[in-house]
């Protein structure tokens, strides 16, 4: 897929919680002083443990001075769209022009029905989003007198306005091919979520959309493309913060993907999404910009200069529709289809820990690649997938670090304790911490277990000349689980003894040279083992 030229967006999900009514406030405003563009928040009419959203978003607004805020994304069912278009404009106008609107067909319906909403089968949803859409444009446009026949929301004579203070956008969280093909033909943005739509299904969405939006006459680049993130084991994207900003660009220069939403509830993520990720991942999009559009054309290409919205100069596409000189473009990347694209994870810069570890200078290295052996891509699969499995193993051990951290350093009150370990997906006591840890390690051992008995096997049978490193790599599983026993005891030891100092150090030094192990180690297999995974692939 394409990149659509968009300015890159960055934004949070926070949820307005009834119980602690003022924490979606307090974090919005960390986000407006951190610089992210935009704040958002889930709207469940359904739940009465959350505030009602619109009240949520009103405050938020009232509380910040930058960031756009919008319902991520708005509950059809239960929002007439003529009350939403008029909630919308009106706080537009007292915002400062600072709302868009996420519109969701609905989900959820025994909610929906319990609360007196319809129960809609995916057709009659798909066609009262397009109705709602027709309504809410059609109000926005002041002073007309508006009638719209529909078979789920139609306009009688209704009176148009008041008009928003800046042209809205309406961003559709759409997963199903019609309401895609909805999307391309009718919104101004997709706004999916990892949970739903992982990055593997992105370019089949983005495909629908835009074949969608060429069949209506409009330009694919007219539709921005968002993404609702879901950071930690399983989601997206993936590793501690400083492996995002690569990731996330990829999504923007591949797919077209220019705004990114991160859930958090704690200021220090959104301050580093904010001060670090969005920075990063912007410099890495607008230097492969500059150097795509620095390349030579080939013949007959169209030297246009980008417009106001940063999208080259536009071409006659299908049914006559505008479409980016990008689509008609070489949209090559700085390597080769066949070259090696997987690259290994680089080791931490500073050690966490002063006790010695392993002699990371006698490590030794495989033989060099063939510079004229080509990696067609799914040979190079075996060896996306090692870093994606280490990329889980990084996850983890950041969630673990950072729960024994908090309780290392009494950051909780106990009652507080417990509800923040339970956001964390971990059971309510201080076991929670062992049986975690034990599952942690479940994980790695595995992984280190599969590596020793099949892979290391094959490749050394594949290319003897491998035979030194895979002997350090299988000496360092056996140091990193003695590590691991390590750990495991000292947290057996915390709890036991009630949380003595002495237990404290002895569970935070152990953590810290478990960290620097491992890191250490995945970045070092990754170095010698892409290249000969490509090449050999893994014999399983």
């Amino acid at each position: 897929m394409p990149d659509y030229g968009h300015d890159l967006l960055f934004g949070a999900v926070l949820v307005p919680s009834a119980a602690h009514a003022d924490d979606a406030v307090a974090l919005a405003r960390v986000a407006d002083r951190a610089g992210l563009d935009l704040v958002s928040v889930p709207d469940h009419p359904y739940r009465p443990e959350l505030l009602d959203a619109w009240m949520a978003l009103a405050v938020i607004a009232a509380s910040t001075t930058r960031v756009r805020v919008f319902p991520n994304v708005a509950n059809l069912p239960l929002r007439p769209p003529a009350v939403l278009a008029r909630t919308a404009a009106g706080l537009d106008l007292l915002s400062g022009g600072r709302v868009e609107l996420g519109l969701g067909a609905g989900s959820y319906w025994d909610a929906i029905a319990a609360d007196g909403g319809p129960r809609r089968s995916p057709g009659e949803a798909v066609r009262a989003t397009r109705e709602a859409i027709d309504v809410i444009r059609a109000l926005w446009r002041e002073g007309q007198g508006v009638r719209l026949p529909g078979e789920h929301y139609g306009l009688d004579g209704a009176t148009a306005g008041p008009a928003p203070a800046h042209p809205i956008g309406i961003w559709v969280g759409a997963v199903g091919p019609r309401m895609l093909e909805l999307t391309g033909a009718t919104a101004d943005g997709w706004l999916p979520s990892v949970p739903h739509v992982p990055p593997r299904r992105l370019a089949a969405g983005h495909r629908v959309v835009d074949e969608a939006a060429l069949a209506a006459g409009r330009a694919p680049f007219e539709v921005r493309r968002l993404y609702n993130l879901s950071p930690g084991p399983g989601g997206f994207p993936r590793g501690p913060l400083d492996a995002w900003p690569e990731q996330l660009a990829a999504l923007a220069l591949e797919h077209g993907t220019s705004g990114f939403l991160l859930p958090a509830h704690q200021p220090a993520l959104l301050q580093g999404f904010a001060a670090d990720v969005a920075p990063a991942t912007r410099e890495l999009v607008t230097a492969e910009r500059k150097r795509a559009a620095d390349a030579p054309r080939p013949a007959g290409g169209s030297g246009a200069a980008r417009g106001r919205d940063g999208v080259a100069g536009r071409r006659t596409g299908v049914a006559g529709a505008p479409v980016p000189a990008a689509f008609a473009q070489d949209r090559s990347r700085a390597t080769s289809p066949e070259e090696l694209t997987v690259r290994p994870t680089p080791p931490p810069k500073a050690r966490r820990s002063a006790e010695p570890l392993w002699d990371e200078s006698t490590r030794p290295a495989g033989p060099p690649a063939d510079p004229e052996r080509h990696y067609p891509r799914r040979e190079q699969e075996p060896a996306r997938n090692l870093v994606a499995a280490h990329d889980q193993l990084r996850a983890d051990l950041d969630r673990l670090r950072e729960v024994v951290r908090e309780v290392l350093a009494d950051a909780l009150a106990p009652g507080d304790a417990r509800a923040e370990i339970q956001r964390l997906s971990l059971r309510q006591n201080s076991w929670t911490l062992g049986a975690y840890c034990a599952s942690y390690c479940r994980i790695t051992t595995l992984h280190h277990t599969r590596e020793d008995e099949d892979l290391f096997p094959h490749l050394r049978r594949s290319d003897p000349r491998l035979g030194e490193v895979l002997d350090r790599l299988t000496e360092e599983h056996h140091v990193i689980q003695v590590l691991i026993e390590r750990v495991d005891r000292e947290l057996v030891a915390f709890v036991r003894e009630e949380g003595g100092e002495r237990e404290r150090q002895a569970l935070r030094a152990a953590m810290d040279l478990l960290t620097d192990a491992l890191l250490s180690h995945l970045a070092y297999e990754e170095r010698e083992l892409i290249e000969p995974m490509a090449r050999f692939g893994t014999g399983w």
